[in-house]
């Protein structure tokens, strides 16, 4: 099974722009999430890749979760812990990735991923994981699917990735491609294959800086790792986001999602 390898750093200089710009993820998604999976005020709960800690702060905002959130990046960590001063919640926070799970950080009723799972070694994860997730607990994989933009500005931003980064541009390629094994197909060969998804369809009008600011939220068009070419890009995307847009209107209908897999 194809597995990216590791980068520590690869989400550096993303951090305020994946708080503004990423696709959230919406209450309801949250709070029946935590219904479905028992997690109960004072449930202890880990955000694995946690970024600037949306998905922890959710849960300990919406259900008393106790989070710990998990991330190799500590500007993303700084981003989480000002984002739960903010909220007035309490979150712990590690430096680490997955390939730090031990079950010393549990036990856990609930660990969550949010766009994360494919930077992991995938199956070691779901075995670690094994020990840490107590009886009875879950572990729910959230992400987004694009289902329609108006004017279509998804291709824009493909090409001028692909132009000016055509190496980042190859994991993306490749979790595209026929030798990627899904999500799904991993977990039902995991101690966690019995699955259930649950997602929530919402239309979100975006501006140019909206997409922009989405950009480089991703590692493949960070400005980090753009470097000198950073500016030429984002000159490149505006140019064409307004030759789609004269008056800088755009629309998206959105899945947020989230696949929840338990144990027999």
């Amino acid at each position: 099974m194809i597995t990216i390898p590791f980068e520590a750093g690869r989400f550096h200089s993303t951090a305020e722009y994946y708080e503004r710009f990423r696709v959230p993820y919406p209450d309801a998604l949250i709070e029946r999430v935590a219904e479905r999976t028992g997690l109960a005020p004072g449930g202890r709960l880990i955000d694995l890749g946690c970024g600037p800690g949306q998905l922890a702060i959710a849960f300990a905002r919406l259900a008393g979760a106790l989070p710990t959130g998990i991330d190799p990046e500590p500007e993303m960590l700084a981003a989480a812990r000002r984002a739960a001063e903010a909220a007035g919640v309490d979150i712990r926070l590690v430096q680490g990735s997955s390939y730090d799970l031990a079950p010393h950080l549990g036990p856990a009723r609930l660990v969550v991923m949010g766009r994360s799972f494919h930077w992991m070694d995938r199956a070691d994860t779901l075995l670690r994981l094994n020990a840490i997730v107590e009886p009875g607990g879950a572990v729910a994989l959230f992400d987004d699917r694009s289902i329609a933009a108006t004017p279509d500005w998804r291709p824009v931003l493909d090409n001028l990735s692909q132009l000016y980064s055509p190496e980042r541009s190859e994991s993306r390629t490749l979790r595209r491609g026929p030798d990627w094994v899904p999500h799904e197909r991993v977990l039902l060969a995991s101690p966690f294959p019995v699955l259930e998804r649950i997602s929530r369809i919402c239309v979100r009008r975006l501006s140019a800086d909206d997409i922009v600011g989405r950009a480089f939220s991703m590692s493949v068009t960070s400005r980090q790792n753009l470097g000198q070419e950073a500016v030429a890009f984002e000159a490149a995307l505006r140019k064409d986001l307004q030759a789609l847009s004269p008056d800088d209107s755009f629309e998206e209908t959105v899945e947020v999602r989230a696949l929840i897999a338990t144990r027999p």
